[in-house]
């Protein structure tokens, strides 16, 4: 049995797009721990028993819609509060980019995202946080490439 080939956090990037154009895209700083989630709406329908009209139908399912959603959490540092603040106080979804890189392969999607919450919170004397939610504003499309 060979062994699975895994990657380390580090290597799930969420990356901001600056605004301009072309757009420039950077991580910013402070996140300790991200997750992406890729949601699928679905519509249900029952399905009968054509020979046996009596017997308990079975649910299809069918696919409605396509949703990402990426949280994050981490320390509070300064070189992103500014990129972070502007994405939350945006009332326009800002651009988005994720990368997920294996050896091999890097995998990236990339589309409009809505900051959904930002949370920054402290205890005295402990460092401050940031947490941050944000849901996908259309599609997500996705690319894959050797990684360089």
């Amino acid at each position: 049995m060979a062994q699975a080939t895994t990657i380390k956090g580090g290597k799930i990037r969420v990356m901001l797009s600056d605004g301009g154009s072309p757009a420039v895209y950077a991580a910013p700083c402070g996140l300790t721990q991200r997750s992406l989630t890729l949601s699928k709406n679905l519509n249900e329908v029952t399905i009968p028993d054509c020979l046996d009209p009596d017997k308990v139908d079975w649910v299809g399912r069918d696919a409605a819609s396509l949703s990402m959603s990426i949280s994050g959490e981490g320390v509070l540092a300064s070189e992103s509060i500014e990129a972070w603040l502007d994405a939350g106080e945006s009332i326009d979804s800002v651009d988005v980019k994720i990368e997920i890189e294996f050896p091999a392969t890097t995998y990236t999607y990339t589309g409009k995202m809505q900051v959904e919450s930002l949370e920054v919170g402290a205890n005295n004397g402990e460092r401050a946080t940031i947490s941050v939610s944000m849901q996908s504003d259309g599609e997500m499309v996705r690319t894959s490439a050797p990684t360089v």
